[in-house]
């Protein structure tokens, strides 16, 4: 058979999914891939079998139903504090999955490099190596997940194109300060380079940490320029709890969205009519909406953390998201689990604790083997369950 390409042998399928089929095989409560077991708003249900009924079924706008862009905008310019227009700033994609592949493919040449931190979601890497592009990694260092601005400006020196900003980060629950936020601006501004957001986890926050939108920062921090600089992923899948939807959005300024839409049209074409028109709902939701939502997952987020305490597992406090990073390293040094891998421990871990875990390795560009990724968008009862059966690992201590 004539050769593949070689970008397919530079990185491997999604660890995540992997886990979660493994998972499936042994009926473990799956705590690896991040998605939750409960339904969308109502509203946007009720929409959904409204659209269902009365349509539309056939191709929409390639990037994105006027409706649903004039949502999107309305939402959008409240949080940017800057206006979106909806007709030349915004295209509609399958998910923000296809969101941040369309950017990488619009913005990057072969060979351009590209910031990314690490640990970082699974995806970043093959989008960048997928458009031809280097990924320059910056480390975000355990515990805290703090960075070294001085490797930053390195990289753009050394000729970024752009820097990605998870926010909050997918896998380490970090939330990025204004302060810091205005230094990457600050220093892309300088290099006239991008700021690609993933902002995905926006309303999944916790007191006191503030969501603070990298679009934003040309009006709350004067930093003259910056929405032209930044390009913002989005999607319903993690607010609207409608992972299944494949929604999602790119917002920036109309030059680069002039090129998205034409790249997102070759891939996609455009997402499904009936489901933009059911989403128009969820976007309309009051403010009160997503008060809601982060005291949900403030709940779970407790009943998981709590679950982890009583089980001695050392973690983190995740600022955002409804990621927490577990450290096994005491495990590793015992003898029955010495020279085993994370995901080898993941794997074992799914047989016999009765919990599907994703291995940190999949999310870092330095070596780490010692760090596991669960999650806690969940029913309540299932966390509880996880966190009873997670009691079983001190009988391996």
């Amino acid at each position: 058979m004539p050769s593949l390409s070689t970008r397919v042998g530079t990185f491997t399928d999604s660890v995540i999914r992997r886990m979660t089929r493994i998972s499936n095989k042994y009926n473990a409560i799956n705590l690896s891939q991040g998605f939750p077991d409960f339904d969308p708003p109502q509203e946007m249900k009720d929409a959904l079998a409204k659209a269902a009924q009365q349509g539309p079924h056939q191709y929409s706008i390639t990037f994105g139903a006027k409706n649903l862009r004039d949502a999107i905008a309305a939402k959008a310019s409240k949080t940017f504090q800057h206006p979106v227009d909806p007709d030349t700033q915004i295209v509609v994609t399958c998910g923000s999955t296809e969101a941040m592949m369309c950017t990488m493919m619009t913005i990057c040449n072969p060979g351009d490099k590209v910031m990314v931190f690490s640990p970082f979601y699974e995806n970043y890497g093959a989008d960048a190596i997928l458009a031809g592009a280097e990924p320059i990694y910056i480390p975000l260092v355990p515990p805290t997940y703090d960075f070294d601005l001085d490797l930053v400006r390195k990289g753009f020196q050394d000729g970024a194109k752009a820097i990605i900003v998870c926010n909050p980060s997918n896998p380490c629950g970090k939330v990025f300060t204004k302060e810091e936020l205005v230094s990457i601006g600050k220093l892309a501004l300088e290099y006239d380079a991008y700021v690609e957001t993933d902002e995905v986890y926006e309303h999944i926050i916790y007191e006191p940490a503030k969501h603070v939108a990298v679009a934003s920062l040309e009006t709350t921090a004067g930093l003259d320029g910056m929405f032209d600089h930044t390009i913002t992923c989005n999607s319903l899948s993690k607010t609207y709890s409608c992972t299944g939807w494949r929604l999602g959005y790119i917002i920036g300024p109309a030059k680069v969205i002039e090129a998205a839409r034409k790249v997102h049209d070759f891939l996609t074409v455009g997402a499904a009519a009936p489901l933009q028109e059911a989403a128009v709902a969820g976007l309309n939701l009051p403010d009160s909406y997503y008060k809601d939502l982060q005291a949900l997952y403030t709940r779970k987020k407790k009943v998981l953390l709590d679950g982890l305490d009583r089980a001695g597992l050392t973690h983190n406090d995740p600022q955002g998201t409804y990621f927490v990073m577990v450290d096994i390293s005491e495990f590793l040094k015992k003898p029955q689990f010495q020279g085993m891998t994370d995901q080898e421990f993941c794997t074992w871990m799914i047989q016999y604790i009765g919990v599907a875990a994703v291995p940190g390795s999949s999310f870092f560009n330095e070596d780490v083997n010692n760090l596991i990724r669960l999650h806690f968008a969940k029913g309540e009862d299932i966390l509880e369950q996880a966190s009873e059966r997670l009691l079983k690992l001190n009988e391996y201590r």
